[in-house]
């Protein structure tokens, strides 16, 4: 009898597929109360790698670090109209605590614009006090119908930034900045995501902002994921909680504001974007195993050799682990860290020492092939930086292959069951958006016909991106 597959096939159930690798690489389980989830070590591993990556270029942006409750009173969000509305099916409401009901109910953070608008507006006196840039790090809360780890969850982990500006141009540049040098740059050269920059349509913008700049990106299955997003918010929260300024000219401004964030949902990208029939391939920018040395019998020499060679990788600069468990299969342990998407294993046994020489097993292109040990510090560098090209190729190579540009609703719903269309902004429109969003397709993005962001909705030659998404 064949052996059976250790995940699902992605070609026989993506889905399944997706939910396998989650569990089988020990990245996450599901938390006790629907749609939350835990993370394990693994899984928190990369979280805490992009946390790293991001948290210097959010800095290098200007952005301090600070913390807001997680409890805000309900009258907050009641203050800015369109957004109350946008969050109010996903809102977690406490009603009781220390066994009493609550004079006024308190919603579990499902973002936080409104509480730290409420502080902007005292921290903020004078133009003097401007720019001011805030991020923090944190969990909220949005209860989800339809959860699943990592893209969906009831409580997630992000950054979400937030800034109030003198100037519209000035929150407007900010917003584009973020979305270009902290996210963009980030996806494409550490995760190695091919990413589509664009506009939101004013359907899909976030609630209370008056432009959402997005990033998407193109899965395994040709869906879209919506990878981060930075808001203008104009002054619709400054005037809802009075966040003025006195300006150079001794009069009373509102600020114009942002907010942006990236979730743990880069994560689910991670795995949907670079993930093959054998489980994860991770990034070797990001991943926190970099290299992996395994002994494949527990003789002395070998598991000396073994934690020598860890050593020296491990001085070279590179992330290393040693896994010396002889007392479990070698067979096994190199399936357990083939599905974790390790980029390089470097396998020895009793041969191999007498040779001088490592077999080295590579995840991102596949093969194996013996090597020099005492070259394995020297060439292992230039091996992972090819191998991360190689999936940010692959990944650009899937949207443009699986992208086509249509001249009809009609076509556009059609090439959106195996990828994405993209259809000319004028011809499609609100109206023709309705439409699609019938049949589970939406307009994920708006791009210019040079491929960058367009100022506008309705600026000359900007077409749509439609997609099914996740």
């Amino acid at each position: 009898m064949a052996k059976a597959p250790v995940l699902t096939p992605q070609a026989d159930d993506f889905p399944r597929w997706y939910q396998d690798l989650i569990n089988k690489a020990e990245l996450a389980d599901n938390g006790p109360v629907r749609g939350t989830m835990v993370i394990r070590p693994y899984g928190y591993g990369l979280w805490e790698r992009m946390q790293q990556d991001m948290d210097l270029r959010i800095k290098e942006a200007g952005a301090q670090n600070a913390y807001f409750p997680l409890f805000i009173p309900q009258s907050y969000l009641t203050r800015e109209a369109e957004h109350v509305e946008g969050f109010a099916p996903e809102l977690a409401v406490v009603t009781h605590a220390g066994g009493k009901e609550l004079e006024e109910p308190i919603v579990v953070r499902p973002t936080s614009e409104t509480i730290i608008n409420e502080y902007f507006s005292k921290w903020v006196q004078s133009y003097r006090d401007l720019p001011l840039l805030i991020n923090q790090w944190a969990n909220v809360v949005r209860w989800e119908l339809r959860p699943r780890l990592f893209l969906r969850t009831t409580e997630f982990l992000w950054q979400e930034g937030h800034t109030a500006h003198a100037t519209y141009e000035d929150a407007r540049d900010y917003a584009s900045r973020i979305q270009r040098e902290v996210y963009a740059d980030f996806m494409t050269n550490v995760l190695a995501m091919d990413v589509v920059l664009g506009r939101k349509t004013a359907k899909e913008r976030f609630a209370g902002a008056i432009n959402t700049l997005t990033l998407e990106g193109m899965m395994g299955d040709g869906k879209a994921l919506q990878l981060g997003t930075s808001h203008e918010l104009g002054q619709n929260f400054a005037k809802a909680f009075h966040t003025q300024y006195l300006s150079k000219d001794g009069a009373q401004e509102h600020v114009w504001q942002t907010s942006w964030g990236s979730t743990t949902r880069m994560i689910g990208a991670l795995v949907m974007m670079h993930g093959d029939d054998n489980g994860l391939r991770v990034p070797p920018r990001l991943a926190h195993v970099q290299v992996v040395v395994l002994a494949i019998k527990g003789d002395d020499e070998v598991v000396a050799k073994v934690r020598e060679i860890g050593d020296r990788l491990k001085a070279a600069g590179l992330r290393v682990v040693v896994d010396d468990r002889t007392d479990t299969p070698f067979g096994r342990r190199a399936v357990d860290w083939e599905l974790k998407g390790v980029p390089v294993r470097v396998e020895i046994g009793p041969r191999d020492l007498e040779a001088g020489t490592a077999m080295l097993a590579r995840r991102i292109p596949g093969g194996k092939s013996p090597v020099a040990l005492d070259s394995l510090a020297a060439l292992l560098p230039a091996v992972l930086e090819e191998d991360q090209a190689q999936l940010l190729r692959e990944s650009r190579e899937r949207r443009e292959s699986r992208t086509v540009d249509v001249a009809t609703l009609e076509e556009a719903a059609e090439a959106a069951a195996t990828g994405w269309a993209r259809i000319p902004w004028a011809d499609l429109g609100p109206e023709g958006e309705a439409k699609l969003a019938e049949q589970g397709v939406s307009v994920r993005c708006l791009v210019g016909k040079d491929g960058g962001v367009p100022d506008a909705d309705d600026a000359p030659g900007t077409l749509a991106i439609v997609a099914r998404a996740y």
